[in-house]
């Protein structure tokens, strides 16, 4: 017999398994899309301390799908932390976005695999995502969606050998002093890696611009980062096509700019009692705008040439 928590993802999987077909940018070559970072709804008391109002994300999120149905956008990708804790927490979050007239696209952050040893395995499935990494194209770009979770000390089932690889990566930092060595950072495994050259390889072919959708940031430095952001950071700004990575995990946000490729940390939706934080991207051939709502504000950034 099904337990509630098993019949809840398997209820939720097949509401949000729809898959992302793509789309046309329009005869200018602009086109729109939402960003949501921070969620991490869980219906438990605030954090004082760090300023987190975990309930208040629901109602939240339902002003946010309220405002982002008003615009015409290809897709509204949550970059992370959907929820805080605990299993049940999807089941009251996920309806919500099942309110959206628009695609949805998940990246899962560090707080989306706090739900215990025997859900582990269930998380991607729940969200439906295709994978916890995966790739889409639209409007003459390439959309690369990668998983920071992949080697860290939460995320692998129990028994698996990236979690002992994650111990090892956290200890070599901690023993360099990184300010970036926290248990609640993860890395890319060498798979994954490898596997992000050959989309890059791929999109370069087929002249396509490059966005990557993260949870945790690669640059600037900060104790936020990826516990590989370097080898990332080197990788995206070795081809001419990458234009910019988009994340969250970091609720005050941040910013860097390396050769005019774009490093854009949003802020988190959970923080503060009454104040939210989303966004919209508007992709022009040359220029990336965002529009920001609540906490995170407005601003443009110049889309380098390709050579």
């Amino acid at each position: 017999m099904l337990s509630r928590r098993t019949a809840l993802g398997s209820a939720l999987a097949a509401t949000l398994a729809t898959r992302f077909a793509g789309f046309a940018a329009a005869q200018d070559g602009a086109f729109r899309f939402g960003i949501v970072a921070d969620p991490q709804y869980a219906p438990v008391p605030p954090n004082l301390a760090s300023g987190r109002y975990y309930a208040n994300s629901l109602w939240k999120m339902q002003e946010a799908v309220a405002e982002l149905n008003r615009h015409d956008l290809k897709f509204v990708a949550t970059l992370g932390d959907i929820i805080d804790r605990h299993w049940e927490s999807f089941g009251h979050v996920l309806p919500v976005y099942d309110g959206l007239k628009h695609p949805k696209v998940f990246v899962l952050g560090n707080h989306d695999y706090e739900v215990g040893r025997e859900f582990l395995r269930s998380v991607v499935r729940t969200v439906g995502m295709p994978n916890a990494y995966y790739d889409f194209a639209g409007g003459g770009y390439r959309f690369v969606v990668i998983d920071g979770n992949d080697v860290s000390t939460f995320a692998p089932p129990v028994g698996d050998p990236r979690r002992e690889l994650a111990a090892e990566r956290l200890a070599r930092l901690k023993a360099s002093g990184a300010p970036n060595a926290q248990s609640w950072n993860g890395s890319l495994s060498d798979e994954q890696f490898a596997w992000l050259q050959r989309t890059l390889d791929a999109a370069r072919t087929a002249r396509e611009n490059v966005v990557v959708l993260g949870h945790y940031p690669v640059f600037p430095a900060d104790k936020h980062n990826m516990w590989d952001s370097q080898r990332i950071v080197d990788l995206l700004t070795s081809y001419d096509n990458f234009v910019a990575y988009l994340c969250g995990h970091n609720h005050a946000g941040n910013y860097g700019e390396i050769g005019g490729r774009h490093f854009i940390n949003f802020r988190g939706m959970v923080d503060t009692p009454t104040t939210t934080a989303y966004s919209i991207v508007e992709m022009h051939p040359d220029r990336l705008r965002i529009e920001g709502f609540g906490r995170e504000e407005s601003r443009s950034y110049a889309i380098r040439a390709r050579a």
